[in-house]
């Protein structure tokens, strides 16, 4: 009787909240972990979140006080900060964000401040897309598997539909040209008309990065089909190691193209680890899209405040040249840290170096000497949310065509919460290689192992990882895939 009063979006569920990945979060907001007033509680690994260089930003932060209004040094600024609400933006921010978005590219192309479209977050900026690019009953097409929120994001406000392209984890989950027409034919015979194709570069949740051939044949594909091109490069600065990141604005410039069909997410959130600060961006390269966005803007703008502080910080180019490059060390070092003690007990990651997460393989646990399915898949993370107490994301909410998979979140803690996830996932992992080898696991020494499903508090001491558990002889999984390699420091 009540929901008849309301609109059809407050009554239905399209948010998208009666997912796996938004189950583990209010797992972990009923339990938190915290290494004193909760050791035994819920560690949460299903947040991408960038809390390794926060020490480089305080130190800024203190060095350049009038940056912000409410210092002493920076109140004579107050009045006209706190008085400014054009939704163009401060000039000072958006030149500052252009030149950190060419910065995080490697200076190789050029971007138009002119361009700059804010947003709340990145949600905000996807949003905003869907809304100037494509009608109700519309739909982009989406290489899986894609975050989950995207499915919020585009589709809640919208009436905009998400079409999935197949990828699988035979060629580590690229998108191919085939797989594009496929969807696109698809779309066809079901009378749908797809208006854009959405691509994630680095990839939420692989953590890889498109190759230059890859996203040449994407652009192709998109101008052939006289269709939008939307690039969510969110994730540039968190890449380390080879490949480089190369943006769609790289491949313009060699390639034919259409410009009015080109369009770029990107944020603050990952990069710099601002998420709270909800500066997300657009920036298109048709002066309809931008004007029409710019317009919209105005229901999610970024606070005054909040451009000018950010617009100082990323005018400061000895800082940015620092953070960029100490982030992808720290992040770098993190992400070898974390798969080889993945690797310790067998359990291997999909070969990556972006992003702030892994993408676990955890098939040889799930399988039975069967193919895993979904059911399988969410048995296991239900066990691995409510006896090993980490919330994981499972394949299945990111819409993995392969089941066993999970998304781990490896930069939003500090290095000891890091290590007690990797002792429990260890323990428990060890535990389950055992039972298969004839269920007593047994360290070098030769003593036992055991996973205590009623006492969370597991059986190891604090040593560092490399001595832990004398799990190191159990060898590698058992069916290993052509694209995975084993975790190297």
């Amino acid at each position: 009787m009540v929901a008849e009063l309301l609109s059809k979006i407050a009554a239905g569920n399209g948010h998208g909240e009666e997912s796996a990945y938004f189950d583990g979060w209010k797992a972990y907001e009923n339990d938190p972990f915290h290494p004193v007033n909760n050791p035994h509680g819920v560690i949460q690994m299903g947040l991408a979140e960038n809390q390794l260089s926060f020490d480089l930003v305080k130190d800024w932060i203190l060095k350049n006080p009038s940056a912000s209004i409410c210092t002493v040094e920076g109140v004579d600024q107050f009045k006209d900060i706190a008085i400014f609400q054009d939704y163009h933006g401060l000039p000072q921010f958006r030149h500052a964000v252009a030149r950190f978005m060419e910065k995080v590219r490697g200076d190789k192309v050029r971007y138009d401040s002119d361009r700059i479209v804010m947003s709340g977050g990145a949600t905000g900026a996807h949003e905003l897309m869907a809304f100037c690019l494509a009608d109700p009953g519309d739909a982009f097409l989406v290489p899986t598997p894609y975050y989950p929120g995207f499915d919020r994001d585009l589709r809640w406000r919208t009436g905009v539909q998400l079409l999935p392209v197949e990828c699988h984890g035979s060629n580590q989950f690229k998108v191919t040209k085939q797989a594009l027409e496929e969807a696109y034919k698809k779309a066809a015979e079901d009378n749908i008309k797809v208006k854009g194709l959405l691509i994630t570069n680095p990839s939420n949740p692989l953590g890889t990065v498109l190759d230059r051939e890859t996203l040449t044949s994407i652009l192709s594909f998109s101008t052939d089909k006289n269709i939008h091109l939307i690039c969510d490069e969110i994730y540039g600065a968190t890449v380390f190691g080879y490949p480089e990141f190369i943006s769609i604005s790289e491949i313009m410039l060699d390639h034919p193209h259409n410009p009015d069909l080109i369009h770029l997410v990107y944020s603050l959130s990952k990069d710099l680890g601002f998420p709270g600060f909800r500066v997300g961006i657009v920036y298109s390269y048709n002066d309809r899209v931008v004007s029409c966005a710019r317009k919209m803007s105005s229901f999610g703008l970024v606070s005054a405040q909040t451009q000018m502080l950010i617009a100082s910080m990323l005018s400061d180019e000895v800082f940015v040249e620092k953070f960029l490059a100490e982030s992808k060390k720290r992040l770098e070092t993190r992400h070898n840290e974390f798969t080889w003690g993945l690797n310790q007990v067998g359990i291997q990651c999909l070969k990556s170096n972006a992003g702030l997460f892994v993408w676990m393989d955890l098939r040889q646990l799930i399988g039975q000497g069967k193919d895993p399915t979904v059911e399988s898949e969410l048995r296991l993370w239900r066990v691995i949310i409510n006896e090993v107490k980490i919330n994981v994301s499972p394949g299945c909410s990111f819409h993995c065509s392969e089941a066993g998979w999970f998304r781990v979140c490896i930069a939003n803690m500090d290095n000891e919460t890091m290590h007690v996830a990797l002792r429990r996932i260890r323990s428990f992992a060890a535990q389950k290689v055992g039972k298969k080898d004839g269920g007593v696991v047994r360290s070098s020494s030769g003593k036992r192992k055991c996973w205590q499903q009623n006492n969370l508090q597991l059986r190891l001491s604090s040593r560092r990882l490399d001595d832990l558990m004398g799990v190191s002889q159990l060898g590698s999984p058992h069916s290993p895939m052509s694209p995975l390699v084993r975790a190297q420091t």
